[in-house]
């Protein structure tokens, strides 16, 4: 049982992000998929609205629990907020380039595609998270 808490205690920040890594994954795909499919709201605009969405999810949970920064002093929190924005507007835009060519020009399908572009915009955003948004002095 020590085995397993010492594991834990030293895989927690991975752990965590994974987690929550999962649930802003789902967050993304299904109002993507409400938006686009239920909805009928075009590719591109379904997109940007699942990716606030999603963004706004990951920023709380990151911040609070995975990269346990608890400060509100305002302003770290805005420097973090800023940088947080600026490293998921650059993996927005790769998953906007995925979707919109993948699934308005060459017509692919929409899920599946927003699904191999999640797997690539969650190892880019823990990449710039830990060395660039929540990183420890």
């Amino acid at each position: 049982m020590n085995k397993i808490k010492d594991l834990l205690k030293k895989y927690k920040f991975i752990i965590l992000y994974g987690i929550f890594g999962v649930l802003t994954t789902v967050i993304n795909i299904v109002s993507y998929s409400l938006l686009f499919e239920v909805f009928g709201i075009s590719n591109v605009v379904s997109n940007i609205i699942a990716w606030i969405l999603s963004v706004l999810f990951a920023f709380i949970t990151n911040k609070l629990w995975v990269f346990d920064s608890k400060s509100l002093e305002f302003k770290l929190f805005l420097k973090e907020l800023g940088n947080f924005t600026v490293c998921r507007l650059a993996t927005g835009v790769l998953d906007l380039g995925i979707m919109f060519v993948g699934v308005d020009l060459l017509k692919g399908p929409a899920i599946i595609l927003k699904v191999i572009s999640n797997i690539i915009v969650i190892i880019l955003n823990y990449v710039m998270s830990k060395l660039f948004v929540f990183k420890k002095k």
